[in-house]
């Protein structure tokens, strides 16, 4: 791997002093690419804590722009950058926070093929979006590639995170956890947020993602975490592969 700087190692060495992390494991985000699906509320917190962290490449996705009902909780875009693209705007803030972080910017929906592609680039896809349409497809890409994935939702006071890793011979998708239905009533926009809500699920998800990239700890593969705001309580829960699930089960070929 590419031995770092004098300046990455001042700047990631509250980092690099961790014995889980070492010097070896800051390597391995600097050279690692992430994709991440929605730079919203939960995408904000993610790629720029992924790009403080040192992670080299992210490819960032969505075809929104900015709004201002958007800045209640989507820290990377300021008021300047209403009418902007998302991922522009994210871009501007990623590269102000480090601007060693390589960035694809990507301002449309992409359909299964270019999905695909794009998951088969990436060491670990974090799905920040908000509708189930493109949260099963994103889940259906990585299975087929063997892409770990990293799940957040958050909505009104909950909010909750996985990771499903396809890697693992008995690992669960995101499609046992949740049968097809529609994406009526998902979005904050449908039915509200709390703000920083959104601040810790995406920093979960940064944290998973991290420890997927650099094989420390134990991730939340076949687990479901689930945060009740309200309580400040979390709760979790087991999920073994659905043996019939059409997308990971051996019936399905996998």
């Amino acid at each position: 791997m590419t031995e770092l700087n004098d300046q990455q190692l001042l700047r990631y060495s509250r980092q690099i002093m961790l014995p889980q992390m070492d010097i070896a494991g800051q390597q391995a985000l600097l050279a690692a690419t992430v994709l991440v699906m929605g730079v919203g509320g939960l995408g904000s917190p993610v790629a720029l804590y992924l790009a403080s962290a040192g992670v080299g490449r992210l490819l960032l996705v969505d075809d929104d722009k900015v709004e201002l009902s958007n800045l209640q909780r989507q820290i990377a875009h300021s008021t300047d950058a209403i009418d902007q693209t998302k991922v522009a705007s994210a871009a501007e803030s990623v590269h102000r926070l480090n601007p060693d972080t390589q960035l694809e910017l990507i301002d449309q929906r992409p359909d299964r093929e270019p999905l695909t592609a794009l998951v088969a680039r990436a060491d670990v896809v974090v799905d920040c979006t908000d509708n189930f349409t493109t949260r099963f497809l994103l889940n259906e890409c990585c299975v087929a590639q063997a892409t770990p994935l990293v799940s957040g939702a958050a909505i009104r006071l909950e909010g909750q995170v996985s990771v499903f890793d396809s890697r693992q011979s008995d690992a669960p998708c995101y499609r046992c956890l949740y049968p097809p239905q529609a994406d009526e009533n998902l979005s904050c926009s449908a039915s509200g947020v709390l703000a920083p809500l959104v601040g810790v699920i995406g920093s979960v998800q940064a944290v998973e993602t991290i420890k997927l990239l650099t094989g420390i700890g134990e991730t939340l593969a076949g687990r479901v975490q689930f945060y009740d705001a309200l309580t400040g309580r979390w709760r979790e829960m087991r999920l073994p592969r659905d043996p019939e699930c059409p997308v990971c089960s051996e019936q399905s070929g996998r």
